[in-house]
């Protein structure tokens, strides 16, 4: 990766944008559970109200976009048919387990994501690292409190988080190789149109109400796709041209967290004392991973884009 002293800007600039992206996502959890469609429809409205926007960003950028090559295409389509997988099992999970819950195993990728990264782009995982990860995963435990439960629906909720995670770790893969060539703009684009139109035909056949009753229901679909979605994932494509890929899928651990707090304020969620001490030990442990970043053995792509920077 490029070294924080030889690229103090762009990679500061990352840490901003992941950070920042983090966050908007964490609102995902609460804005589902305020919609008033079903789970998939849900998912479908979020990645199908982001295009418009996205499409206008992409148009109004004052430089030509790189050519699509075919291969290109089909990895913009596996990262589509990913993230519909991975918003279709995380709204359901929501509507079977708490918040925490749902968040924390869709975010059980860093693992996948960390050998993934080592084995297609040579990212070396540092003894720091790993403690950092295991740390941040004992506080992430720490948070589940008591809203963790064993058998009935929340068992059903937990494992359609992890299968959340599966496919969110191959989305994060397919985007931060697409990356070495494409910029936030243009992936975050097609991904969401692909998204959309993998999810329309499960979404219209789900028997699930499709369209909105009120416009507050439409307000919520419209915070998904633009706030969560254009420019949540948007940062964090940004960010993924500048940092290692095991790193992010971790420090996107403070996900949960954040969806954590907002689930409290809004939601009325309860937070114990064990929970608020698993939250900070999840942000120690992100930072401590962040002091053990290791170099890859092959540069990494974000030297392709560095002369041209895409806005998310």
């Amino acid at each position: 990766m490029p070294s924080p002293s030889r690229r103090p800007s762009a990679f500061h600039l990352a840490l901003v944008a992941l950070a920042v992206g983090g966050a908007c996502i964490a609102l995902s959890p609460i804005l589902v559970r305020l919609s008033e469609v079903g789970p998939t429809v849900t998912a479908f409205w979020r990645a199908a109200l982001a295009v418009p926007i996205l499409a206008l960003l992409v148009a109004a950028a004052d430089r030509a976009p790189m050519p699509i090559r075919p291969v290109d295409r089909w990895r913009l389509l596996a990262a589509g048919v990913f993230f519909a997988g991975d918003l279709a099992f995380w709204h359901w999970s929501i509507r079977f387990t708490s918040v925490a819950n749902a968040t924390l195993f869709a975010n059980f990728n860093p693992i996948f994501v960390a050998f993934g990264a080592w084995l297609l782009f040579g990212e070396r995982v540092s003894a720091r690292f790993l403690g950092g990860m295991a740390l941040a995963f004992a506080g992430a435990l720490c948070l589940l409190g008591q809203s963790m439960r064993i058998g009935g629906d929340h068992a059903l909720g937990d494992g359609l988080g992890v299968a959340t995670a599966m496919c969110w770790s191959g989305y994060f893969l397919v985007v931060r190789s697409l990356r070495a060539r494409l910029g936030t703009g243009g992936i975050m684009l097609w991904t969401s149109l692909a998204t959309a139109v993998v999810l329309l035909p499960v979404a219209w056949i789900s028997g699930e109400g499709f369209w909105p009753a009120t416009l507050a229901g439409w307000a919520v679909l419209v915070g998904l796709g633009l706030l969560s979605h254009a420019l949540g994932q948007g940062l964090i494509a940004f960010a993924l041209a500048h940092l290692p890929a095991g790193f992010s899928a971790l420090a996107l651990l403070s996900e949960p967290v954040l969806a954590a707090l907002f689930a409290w304020a809004w939601l009325g969620e309860g937070l114990g004392w064990l929970q608020w001490l698993g939250g900070l030990a999840v942000l120690a442990g992100i930072a401590v991973a962040a002091r053990g970043l290791g170099r890859p053995r092959r540069a990494m792509a974000s030297g392709a884009i560095a002369e041209r920077p895409a806005g998310p």
